[in-house]
């Protein structure tokens, strides 16, 4: 290879066992470059150097054999923002999106909302959330020492000041009460984990995957904390496996008998999100299918 254009033909044709080969080529050659999309092709006949070619190859080979183009370069975009990923921090997915939209609906005209989010990670969710809700008081809680150190370093770079940090299990570290609750817990049972991609198994951490047996072993234990640390209008919002929309809402039930409870379809149309509502004035705004599941049961 010599020129941009030459680079991103080796990278396509190297790439081409991964679902998106055009993309992964461009990603890794606008970071090695330090430049954007638009510059690579408007300076498709530049001569890259040697080094530049080298490093290119031997990133291309990494991605080729399955690790993960976002943990190569160190970065992945979610919603408006730019976070610092690593192997210790799961890879923010689209349907994760989604969950942020659905805490902006319920944190509307509340003034000064507390969110907290359980299981931050790369803080994906709780640094969106506060860069969109400066009023609100984020606190995001994970497990993981070295996930923690990730999150910490995206509000630094995103420059939010109103999220705390804490180390700790589920919701038990918490203070205070909070209006909503919102949570990407780890949902892959343990039947999926054997079937589960390679190149999610081999290089993203099984701590923020795997979800026991039934894969609802974190819900299960959130929801019974729950009641005690929710406000009474307060809104718990899960991200859950596409086949666990009745064993959660079930769950639901068991720990909010009164709430209202609906299941949200993701840009697949599968049930991705559980909306517990406890104060019963807000609705649930429909993902990006318009098809949801609610529960009416007493």
């Amino acid at each position: 290879m010599q020129s941009i254009d030459d680079a991103l033909a080796f990278g396509r044709k190297q790439l081409d066992n991964s679902p998106t080969p055009h993309i992964d080529a461009r990603l890794l050659l606008t970071h090695l470059l330090g430049v954007d999309h638009a510059y690579l092709i408007a300076h498709s006949d530049q001569i890259l150097t040697p080094a530049q070619c080298q490093t290119y190859a031997q990133q291309v080979q990494r991605a080729a054999a399955g690790e993960p183009v976002a943990y190569i370069i160190g970065r992945m975009p979610f919603r408006h923002i730019t976070l610092h990923v690593t192997p210790d921090v799961l890879i923010p997915r689209a349907e994760t999106e989604l969950l942020v939209a659905q805490a902006l609906h319920f944190a509307a005209g509340r003034e000064q909302p507390h969110i907290v989010d359980v299981g931050t990670g790369s803080g994906c969710i709780a640094v969106s959330l506060a860069c969109e809700l400066p009023h609100a008081t984020i606190t995001a809680i994970d497990v993981s020492a070295a996930a923690l150190a990730v999150a910490r370093r995206n509000a630094d770079e995103n420059r939010v000041e109103n999220v705390q940090f804490i180390h700790g299990s589920l919701l038990e570290p918490m203070p205070d009460s909070a209006d909503i609750i919102i949570a990407n817990l780890p949902y892959i049972s343990s039947s999926e984990w054997t079937q589960l991609d390679r190149r999610v198994k081999l290089y993203e951490p099984e701590l923020a995957l795997h979800g026991g047996a039934d894969g609802l072993q974190l819900i299960r234990a959130l929801l019974a904390q729950a009641p005690q640390k929710l406000r009474r209008d307060g809104v718990i919002l899960l991200e859950i496996g596409w086949r666990q929309r009745e064993a959660t809402t079930k769950l639901a039930r068991q720990n909010f008998p009164e709430a209202k409870i609906t299941c949200l379809r993701d840009y697949a149309g599968l049930d991705r999100i559980i909306v517990i509502e406890c104060g019963g004035n807000g609705n649930a705004i429909l993902a990006h299918t318009n098809h949801y599941h609610e529960d009416h049961s007493p």
